[in-house]
């Protein structure tokens, strides 16, 4: 039940999230060393989600509807993936 809890406020709380990140101004030239290209610096939260869906033929919503930890999880995973050279 506890679980249940959580999950749903987090829930909520992602919601409103989302509704305040989309009035910020987000830095996209450069983040961490790596200069963006111009199409991922136009997009907006679910368009980069959506395109990140449909890279890897994910169902729409797929990755949109994850938890935050379990998108940088899955990302991690991927990258991993990339640089050792596996399969996803």
């Amino acid at each position: 039940m506890i679980q249940y809890i959580i999950r749903k406020m987090i829930s909520i709380m992602g919601i409103i999230y989302v509704f305040l990140d989309s009035f910020l101004k987000h830095e996209t030239k450069i983040i961490m060393g790596n200069n963006i290209d111009n199409d991922f610096k136009n997009m907006n939260r679910r368009e980069l989600c959506r395109h990140i869906e449909n890279k890897f033929n994910w169902e729409k919503d797929s990755f949109w509807n994850l938890e935050s930890t379990q998108k940088i999880r899955l990302c991690c995973q991927i990258a991993r993936n990339i640089i050792s050279g596996e399969e996803e």
